[in-house]
C-alpha cells in the first residue's frame, strides 16, 4: 500500500481549494464540460449534478501517487460540507479519508453547480459524487480482475489495496488517464448502508483546525506579492449618480496608487491599508452625489404599504376547488357549523450581518485574463456575470473559492469582486484586494426582502381546519448572479455603461422564492396559495437563508397555535389531527417525548384577552415545518422567560428533532440544526434594519442588534437516522421551526401575541398593555 503524501505547503496563487489533507493545483481543467450530444441520442437521466455535469473525471481523479481528488462546484461556508463529501466518496471508493484531496468552487477545473444554497449541496453534489465513485470502484474492479485473472466477485478492497487470496494490486497501480474520461451512466449501484463505515460517523470538520489556530484560510486573509489595498466610496442615498469629486486631492495621499472613477463608480487603491481608508475617506467628504431612490415607509406603514404597491400575482397551490380571482378570499366554506378566522403577520427588512464584512482579490494579467478569489456560493455564476460587466469573455475569467468568515445567502461577495476586479484594471497588474467597511455590508448588500402573510382560515364544529387561504406579499429573493436578462453586481449598474439589473423574479414551486413553505404540508381539505410578488424594489433585496420560508413558517405555524387555542386543543395534538405524513408525525412526537410535554389547550389568542400578570412569564411552545416540502423535517420546542415591566424576551432553551433522511456527519447536522435555531433567535428577537425614506440607517452593531453571547439559549438537537432513505438538505429547517416555537410559547405564556417580527420590548408592552 503507497503512503499517503504529507501536507504541501500552500501557496496563495494555488488555484487549488482544498480542505483534506493534502493540496495539489488544478488537474482538471476540461472536465466540467461534457462532450455534446446528438439530437438523435438523448442522454439517460442522471441522478443530482450529475444531470449537468456527466463526464466521471469532472468529479473524481484517482492519482498514481496514492490520492483521490474529489472535485465539486459547492463550498465550504462554514456548513461542514466538503468533509460531508469526502466522508461519501472514501467510503464508496473503500480508501482512507486521508487520503482525499478536495478541489471546491473553481471555474475550469470543478463540476458546474451553480449555487451553493437551498440546503441541496448533499441532495445534488454528495448524490453525484456517490455514483461516480460508484462507477470509479467498479472500472477499477474489473481492470484488476482482468490483471489478477480472477472473476470480480472474489476481489476485496482495503484503501485502495485489491485482493484476491495472495494476489494483490492497488487502484494506483491500474489508474490511468482515461479510466474516467467516459460519461457516467449511474449503472454502478452505491453500497448498501449496512457497509458504510463513514457514513454515518461523526468525522471531526476537516476545515476546522486551521480556522481555531489562526491559519491564513479566508479571502480577507490572503496575501499576495505586491499586493494593493482597495476601498470603495458610495453614496448613502441608493442609486444616487456621482455629480462631482475631488480625485486630486485624493491622489495626492501618502500610498495612493489608483483612483478609478468609471460614471458613479468611485474607488482607490493604495500600498497599505490604513491609507486606501483614509484616501477614501477623502473622496467621501469631497464627493457630491443627486438624490437616490426614495425608499418606503419605516415601522407599521411599511406593511400597508407594500400591499397597496404593483405585484405581480401568482397562485402557487390550489385543493379543492375552482381558483378565484387571485388575492379574493375562497368561498365560505359549505359546512355550517364553520368558523372563519383571519390574521396578519409580518418580518422586516433584515440584513446578513456577517461578521466579517464582505472581500474579494482581483489580480489582470497578460493577454487581459482576469483572476478572481471570492467568497461567493457560486463561481460560475459570478464568472458570467463579471464577463457582461468587463466586456471580456467568460473564458477570459478565472473565478476561485476562497472562504469568507459568515455568510447564508447573497450577501456583498458577489458585489465586492466586481469592486476588485473594476479596480485592479488600473494598477498595472497589481493584485487588489478590496474590502469592504462595515457601513458598506449594512448598506449596499441585498436585504432579506420585508414580508406581510395574511392567512385565513375555516374550521368545522369539532375545531378542524377545512379551509385554508395563505396570501404572501414580497420583494424578489432572488438577484444572484447570474440572470439571463441582466447584471446583478452592484457596480455595473452605475458604471459609464451601465449593465440594466434583472428583473424581479420568483423561484418556481416546489422551491419556491417568496412562498417558500408558504404550502401547508397539513391535511386539509381545501387550501389556497397566492404569491403577490412585489415589482419595484426601493430597497435591494434578495436570497437570506431560508428565503421566505423563516417569514412563512412563522405565520402558518403561529396561526395553527391559534386555531388550536380557539378550539381548546393542545398545540402538538391539534397538529398531529392534520398531518399524514408519517415521517412529519414522527418528530414532532419525539419531540414532544423528549420535552415531556406536557397536554394542555394553547392559550385562546383570538379570543379575548384576559389582564397579564406583572412578574416574569414562562411559557413553551412548538414549531414544525418541512424546509420545503422537499427536505429535512425538523419540529422545535422552545422555553421562554417574559419580563412583563421590561418587556425582554429570552430564550431559555430549545430542542429540535430532525430527521434528514440517511445521516452523513451526525455532528455536521447537529450544527447546521443549532446554528439555524441560535440564528433564528436573533432574528426573532432583535434584528430589523432601521431606514428612512432616503437612507438605511444600519451603520454598525450599534444600530443593527444581534444576539450576543450571553442571551444564546441552551440548544439540543436529536436525529433520527434513516440509513436507507435518501439524504435530504438540511442547513435551513430549523429556522421557521424556531420562530414559531418562541412566537407561540410568548403566547401561551402571556396570552397575548405578537404577529410583527420583531419581538422587541416596546412590542412587547404593546402587546401586554
Amino acid at each position: 500500500m503507497n503512503a499517503v503524501p504529507s501536507r504541501r505547503a500552500f501557496l496563495a496563487s494555488s488555484s487549488a481549494l482544498t480542505v483534506g489533507f493534502c493540496l495539489v493545483p488544478a488537474l482538471n481543467t476540461q472536465a466540467q464540460t461534457a462532450p455534446a450530444a446528438s439530437a438523435a441520442a438523448k442522454p439517460a437521466a442522471l441522478p443530482g449534478s450529475l444531470a449537468n455535469n456527466r463526464r466521471l473525471n469532472a468529479w473524481l481523479r484517482i492519482n498514481a501517487d496514492g490520492t483521490v481528488s474529489l472535485f465539486t462546484g459547492k463550498v465550504e461556508l462554514g456548513q461542514g460540507i466538503l468533509t460531508a463529501l469526502a466522508q461519501i466518496v472514501a467510503d464508496e471508493l473503500d480508501v482512507a479519508l486521508t487520503r482525499i484531496v478536495i478541489l471546491s468552487g473553481e471555474t475550469g477545473t470543478t463540476p458546474n453547480e451553480g449555487v451553493t444554497s437551498g440546503s441541496l449541496s448533499i441532495q445534488d453534489s454528495g448524490t453525484a459524487l456517490r455514483y461516480a465513485a460508484a462507477e470509479a470502484r467498479a472500472l477499477l474492479l474489473q481492470a484488476a480482475a482482468a490483471k489478477l485473472a480472477q472473476g470480480v466477485e472474489a476481489l476485496r478492497v482495503d484503501d485502495g489495496v485489491i485482493s484476491a487470496g495472495p494476489l494483490r494490486t492497488s487502484y494506483w497501480e491500474l489508474t490511468n488517464a482515461a479510466m474516467l474520461q467516459r460519461d457516467a451512466t449511474a449503472a454502478a449501484a452505491p453500497k448498501s448502508p449496512s457497509l458504510h463505515t463513514l457514513v454515518g460517523k461523526s468525522i471531526p470538520r476537516l476545515d476546522i483546525p486551521a480556522k481555531v489556530t489562526g491559519a491564513a484560510v479566508y479571502v480577507q486573509d490572503m496575501r499576495l506579492p505586491g499586493m494593493l489595498f482597495g476601498r470603495v466610496v458610495r453614496p448613502d442615498t441608493p442609486r444616487a449618480t456621482l455629480l462631482s469629486v475631488d480625485e486630486a486631492a485624493a491622489r495626492a495621499l501618502p500610498g495612493v496608487v489608483a483612483v478609478v472613477r468609471d460614471g458613479s463608480f468611485l474607488a482607490v487603491a493604495a500600498r497599505r491599508e490604513e491609507q486606501a481608508i483614509a484616501a477614501a475617506d477623502a473622496l467621501r467628504a469631497s464627493a457630491r452625489w443627486s438624490a437616490g431612490t426614495v425608499l418606503p415607509p419605516a415601522g407599521p406603514a411599511l406593511f400597508s404599504h407594500l400591499q397597496a404597491q404593483r405585484t405581480v400575482d401568482t397562485v402557487v397551490a390550489e385543493k379543492g376547488g375552482a381558483a378565484p380571482t387571485p388575492g379574493s378570499a375562497p368561498p365560505p366554506t359549505a359546512n355550517a357549523d364553520g368558523k372563519r378566522y383571519t390574521q396578519q403577520y409580518t418580518r422586516p427588512f433584515q440584513a446578513h450581518a456577517s461578521i466579517g464584512p464582505s472581500c474579494a482579490v482581483a489580480q489582470w494579467t497578460e493577454g487581459a485574463k482576469l483572476q478572481v478569489w471570492s467568497h461567493t456560493q457560486g463561481v460560475y455564476p459570478l464568472r458570467g456575470d463579471l464577463a457582461k460587466a468587463l466586456g471580456v469573455p467568460p473564458a477570459a475569467i478565472t473565478v476561485t473559492h476562497r472562504q469568507g468568515s459568515g455568510c447564508y445567502g447573497h450577501n456583498g461577495a458577489d458585489d465586492v469582486a466586481l469592486d476588485a476586479a473594476l479596480l485592479a484594471r488600473a494598477t498595472n497588474g497589481a493584485p487588489v484586494q478590496l474590502q469592504w467597511m462595515r457601513e458598506d455590508e449594512f448598506t449596499a448588500e441585498p436585504l432579506g426582502s420585508a414580508m406581510v402573510m395574511k392567512l385565513n382560515a375555516t374550521t368545522d364544529a369539532g375545531g378542524r381546519i377545512v379551509d385554508w387561504q395563505h396570501d404572501v406579499w414580497s420583494h424578489t429573493h432572488s438577484t444572484r448572479p447570474y440572470d439571463p436578462d441582466g447584471c446583478n453586481l452592484l457596480a455595473s449598474w452605475s458604471l459609464a455603461k451601465p449593465q440594466p439589473p434583472g428583473p424581479a423574479r420568483n423561484i418556481a414551486q416546489p422551491s419556491g422564492g417568496s412562498d417558500r413553505n408558504a404550502v401547508p404540508l397539513y391535511a386539509f381539505a381545501r387550501h389556497r396559495v397566492v404569491n403577490h410578488l412585489l415589482v419595484d424594489s426601493p430597497i435591494r433585496t434578495s436570497a437570506l437563508r431560508t428565503l421566505g420560508a423563516y417569514a412563512n413558517v412563522f405565520a402558518l405555524e403561529s396561526f395553527i397555535d391559534e386555531l388550536a387555542g380557539a378550539s381548546g386543543a393542545d398545540p402538538v395534538e391539534f397538529r398531529l389531527r392534520h398531518l399524514q405524513d408519517a415521517r412529519a408525525r414522527a418528530v414532532i412526537e419525539r419531540a414532544a417525548a423528549l420535552a415531556s410535554w406536557q397536554t394542555t389547550a394553547a392559550r385562546d389568542t383570538l379570543g379575548t384577552a384576559q389582564p397579564v400578570s406583572a412578574g416574569v412569564l414562562r411559557g413553551r411552545g412548538i414549531g414544525f415545518a418541512r424546509y420545503k416540502n422537499l427536505a429535512v423535517y425538523c419540529a422545535v420546542i422552545a422555553d421562554i422567560s417574559v419580563d412583563t415591566r421590561s418587556g425582554a424576551v429570552r430564550v431559555e432553551r430549545a430542542l429540535a428533532v430532525a430527521d434528514a433522511g440517511q445521516v452523513i456527519n451526525p455532528d455536521g447536522l447537529r450544527n447546521q440544526i443549532e446554528g439555524g435555531m441560535i440564528q433564528s433567535t436573533s432574528w426573532t428577537l432583535l434584528e430589523q434594519v432601521p431606514h428612512d425614506t432616503a437612507h438605511l440607517l444600519a451603520r454598525n452593531w450599534a444600530n443593527y442588534a444581534i444576539l450576543r453571547f450571553p442571551q444564546v439559549p441552551a440548544v439540543r438537537v436529536d436525529l433520527i437516522d434513516r440509513p436507507g432513505e435518501r439524504p435530504l438538505g438540511v442547513g435551513e429547517g430549523s429556522q421557521g421551526p424556531m420562530a414559531a416555537a418562541i412566537s407561540n410559547a410568548f403566547a401561551q405564556a402571556t396570552g397575548r401575541r405578537v404577529r410583527d417580527l420583531p419581538l422587541l420590548p416596546e412590542q412587547v408592552l404593546k402587546a401586554l398593555a
